[in-house]
C-alpha cells in the first residue's frame, strides 16, 4: 500500500538542539510514520517543501514510562528522521 505524503510525515521537531544543527549545518528533524522508509521520506520532503535531499537518517525512539496515579504505561514507540538539504537550501518552518 502507497502512504500519501501527508502519512509519512507527522511533523517537525523545533526542540533546542534540533534548532541548533538546523542553523550550523543545516539538518532537519521531523517525526514520521514509524513504517515509512528512507527514500519514501526523501521524496515526501522533496515534494513538500521543493528542496533538494541529500541525506536522510532514522532511528525509532522508544516509548516513556507515563504515570497517573496508581496506573502506568508506556507511550508508543516513535521514529524520527533527520534530514540534510542540499548548500543552499532551506525549509521555513515558521509557514508549514
Amino acid at each position: 500500500m502507497k502512504k500519501e505524503t501527508y502519512d509519512i510525515i507527522v511533523k517537525p521537531m523545533l526542540t533546542e538542539k534540533s534548532l541548533s544543527i538546523r542553523d550550523k549545518e543545516n539538518r532537519y528533524s521531523f517525526a514520521v510514520c514509524k513504517s515509512a522508509t528512507k527514500s519514501e521520506i526523501k521524496q515526501a520532503i522533496e515534494k513538500l517543501f521543493k528542496v533538494k535531499v541529500t541525506k536522510v537518517r532514522t532511528f525509532i525512539l522508544p516509548g516513556k514510562l507515563h504515570r497517573m496515579g496508581q496506573f502506568q504505561g508506556y507511550r508508543p514507540d516513535w521514529k524520527k528522521a533527520i534530514v540534510t538539504l542540499k548548500a543552499g537550501n532551506k525549509i521555513d518552518i515558521a509557514q508549514t
